[in-house]
């Protein structure tokens, strides 16, 4: 990224914090949810909230403010990805860029659970609720729920993920469930990414909130994919996880379960945005080929 660029992001947060809403308020709007392909192509950017800055072997990956906003501006650039995920300062940067015009846009909004911590599983809302989300004009707001059968804050996270998604579609806006079961292995909350787990978050995630009727998932890719994703009806995006060394096989993965009906598309992260070879424009587009590949 330009230094220049850099400056015009700074200059406006020191100086001139109201030009954040007024781009808000010019940005281009999407005329769809899809793109040409007839999928979403999604880049997710809202790990450093929660603490989370890994990729792949480097710890701190994330930490370069400048740097993530490179790779992310770069990813959007890409022809067929047409949506982001991020958390407020996330995408205030973005819109400060001019880089979210006719992108679809999804705010996160549940970041309290901190990676590492011992109230992990408490997943506050501390990031968008619906009502920020319509003043900013974004599409939607993506929610986080880890189930734990063992740990009684649960139960706060499904009630709260059910509010949002109720005040969600009170506003026509788009709510993204991003279900698993949890479990504290040494001290440490694990995903458990059996089929059977899989299964039991999404009828629970399918569930919560007063209508379903503008809810999405957004789930990994598992064992059995076909027989977990026959437990909703919901559309589904796929979501990326970890960076893996074996970035093949994970491409392979996506392309065998893009094939399922009620996936519509993709949300990828760091995957795509610290690759082992570090090509993120490579990676954007290979991602986007299949996509394209499922409608052709």
């Amino acid at each position: 990224m330009l230094d220049e660029r850099y400056r015009t992001i700074v200059e406006a947060r020191t100086r001139r914090p109201e030009a954040i809403a007024e781009a808000a308020a010019r940005r281009a709007r999407p005329r769809s949810l899809f793109n040409e392909h007839g999928r979403l192509m999604m880049i997710a950017a809202d790990h450093p909230a929660r603490g989370a800055l890994r990729a792949g072997d480097r710890a701190l990956a994330m930490a370069d403010r400048l740097e993530l906003l490179d790779r992310i501006c770069l990813a959007l650039s890409r022809p067929g990805v047409n949506g982001v995920l991020g958390t407020p300062d996330v995408l205030e940067d973005l819109l400060l860029l001019g880089a979210l015009d006719g992108k679809v846009v999804v705010g996160s909004m549940n970041r309290g659970g901190l990676a590492g911590t011992v109230f992990e599983i408490d997943d506050r809302f501390t990031a968008y609720d619906a009502a920020s989300l319509a003043r900013d004009g974004f599409e939607g707001g993506k929610m986080l729920l880890r189930i734990d059968p063992d740990d009684p804050s649960t139960v706060a996270t499904v009630e709260a993920c059910g509010r949002a998604v109720s005040e969600l579609a009170s506003r026509r806006l788009l709510a993204m469930v991003e279900p698993f079961i949890s479990h504290r292995v040494d001290g440490r909350v694990r995903i458990d990414l059996g089929a059977e787990a899989s299964i039991r978050a999404m009828t629970v995630a399918a569930g919560i909130g007063n209508t379903s009727a503008y809810t999405w998932l957004k789930v990994p890719v598992v064992e059995d994919m076909e027989r977990v994703m026959a437990a909703t009806t919901l559309p589904a995006l796929l979501l990326g996880g970890e960076v893996s060394s074996a970035q093949d096989a994970a491409f392979e993965s996506w392309r065998k379960a893009l094939k399922l009906p009620t996936v519509q598309g993709l949300v990828i992260g760091r995957s795509l945005l610290y690759p082992p070879d570090d090509d993120v424009a490579a990676a954007v587009d290979t991602a986007v080929g299949l996509l394209q590949e499922g409608t052709g």
